[in-house]
């Protein structure tokens, strides 16, 4: 019930869809999917914080350069107060540092607070380390606007208006007075917005905060926390106009070199394929004009295109000579028995009781006549419509002795030679035996006195060979024989079908009748494949 109901809410769906879809030209849709294909940058760089995300990692690659130079220099100083000369550093391979911040991953910690008041007096080293510093720290700031806070071992603040209090309880110094650099986003607060569309940046109201321990021969004597706002979005955004102009320039004339190549590709040539559409269905054989540049589909497109119109136009040449073909043999007989129904109506009464059963008896054989030509017809018409099984398998060789023990009689033998290992023919059983039946009463009805039947084995089909020792076919009737219509049998009731039958019958199991030229009698062969 459950999947009933969900396949009803789909079928609503998708019938909703249809009702306001608009139709819209190929063009329309290549050159949309092509600009939203070109946007998808775009949105990522603004919605997906790509472009905001590399613009924070660079503002805390900028922090932790300034605090590793700064925490250098103020080891540096510290050695030089203890009278101490610096130690020789040992060769380090260098490697380039990962960045630790992500606008998706990384968590956003409330504003920083404020130094809290504290009873630890300040560390005396540390307090002159700062001192001597901060000329360094001023520079440092006026240049790249970075708040740069110096702390002792302690956590208490020795320089700035929060000089004499403690940050020990932050987590961030608290790491950094453990020997290890961190840096963390923190809600910047008092910020105020200066672009209308600053709500689309999520780094417009953070700032980073980076803490690094301060070493003074292999002992931390203090801290830095360095901490600015990462560039805004927009303003990156307006740096890089340049750039991002000639980028988009870049782009939309790509769109247009594409959506002009794809135009000529596939739109026109569905175009000038509708067009000779258009005109063969009024009649009009007109070839599509094949497009400049190829495209594979397009290709089998038009082949297709022009097999269908050769298949039409056979067909309306077949159904043209068909009808004149069907109205001609139809106008005989009925010819006939109009007049002789009219000479009986008028002189029946005084017409001799002879006569009246001689016209009778041409009428009967008239309507019989019209009665096998009907039959024939609709024979004819279900063969050639009909569309062999795929997976047909027939074993021949029962099919082969029934007819030939059904059609051998006193006058008419029909010998048969089979191979020892015959393989199944991908014909139907019922198709096989009606062309067989078909080409053996042709032979017995042209007065052949014997019929052989061979099969031989060729590359995957089967040849199954009719010879009789009849009177043969004339050479210019050769041409002929397959014609619908065409028998040299009429008086014995001959209709012209059999051949055309048994041929469509082959076809529809993409097998051949053909007519093979021979010294005594006729000659038939039958190729149909074998099955693997």
């Amino acid at each position: 019930m459950q999947r009933d109901g969900a396949s009803c809410m789909i079928a609503g769906l998708k019938a909703r869809i249809a009702r306001h879809w608009p139709v819209l030209r190929l063009r329309t849709i290549l050159l949309c999917t092509l600009l939203f294909v070109a946007a998808l940058p775009g949105f990522g760089a603004i919605f997906l914080r790509v472009y905001e995300n590399a613009l924070v990692r660079r503002t805390e690659a900028e922090l932790v350069a300034q605090g590793a130079a700064l925490a250098a220099g103020a080891a540096v100083v510290g050695r030089g107060m203890a009278d101490r000369p610096a130690p020789s550093a040992a060769p380090m391979r260098y490697h380039d540092r990962m960045t630790e911040v992500d606008l998706r991953s990384s968590p956003i910690l409330p504003p920083r607070p404020r130094a809290v008041p504290t009873r630890e007096r300040p560390d005396g080293a540390a307090v002159e380390i700062a001192r001597r510093m901060m000329p360094a720290f001023a520079e440092t700031k006026v240049t790249t606007l970075s708040s740069i806070l110096m702390l002792d071992r302690r956590g208490v603040v020795l320089n700035g208006r929060e000089g004499g209090r403690s940050l020990a309880a932050l987590p961030e110094i608290r790491a950094a007075l453990a020997g290890r650099a961190v840096t963390v986003l923190r809600e910047n607060e008092g910020v105020t917005a200066h672009y209308p569309l600053e709500w689309l940046s999520r780094a417009a109201g953070i700032r980073l905060h980076h803490a690094r321990p301060i070493s003074v021969d292999g002992r931390v004597v203090g801290a830095l926390l360095v901490s600015r706002s990462p560039r805004a979005l927009f303003l990156g955004l307006y740096e890089d106009r340049g750039k991002i102009a000639l980028g988009v320039v870049a782009i939309f004339l790509m769109l247009v070199l594409l959506s002009a190549i794809l135009s000529r590709a596939i739109v026109r040539p569905i175009e000038s394929l509708s067009r000779a559409t258009r005109e063969l269905a009024l009649g009009r054989r007109v070839a599509p004009r094949h497009p400049s540049l190829q495209v594979v589909e397009i290709q089998a497109l038009y082949r297709d295109f022009e097999q269908m119109a050769e298949s039409i136009g056979k067909r309306s040449r077949y159904l043209r000579d068909f009808a004149s073909s069907v109205s001609h043999e139809f106008k005989t007989p009925l010819a006939g028995i109009s007049g002789a129904i009219e000479l009986l109506q008028d002189h029946g009464a005084d017409m001799a009781p002879a006569d009246r059963r001689r016209f009778l008896a041409n009428m009967a054989a008239d309507a019989q006549r019209l009665s096998r030509l009907v039959r024939r017809l609709m024979e004819l018409a279900r063969a050639d419509v009909l569309v062999g099984e795929s997976d047909a398998r027939t074993d021949a060789a029962p099919v082969l002795v029934s007819v030939a023990d059904a059609l051998s009689a006193d006058g008419f033998a029909i010998d048969l030679h089979l191979p020892q290992h015959m393989p199944d023919l991908t014909v139907d059983a019922g198709a096989l035996e009606a062309v067989l039946t078909t080409l053996a009463e042709n032979a017995r009805q042209a007065g052949a006195s014997r019929l052989d039947i061979g099969v031989a084995l060729h590359q995957g089909a089967a040849w199954i060979d009719f010879a009789d020792d009849g009177p043969g076919i004339p050479p210019g009737d050769r041409g002929r024989v397959f014609d619908l219509f065409f028998t040299s049998k009429r008086e014995e009731g001959g209709t012209g079908l059999g051949l055309a039958i048994a041929r469509s019958l082959l076809d529809a199991y993409h097998g051949e009748l053909r007519l093979l030229p021979s010294d005594r009698g006729a000659h038939f062969r039958l190729v149909v494949g074998t099955a693997p």
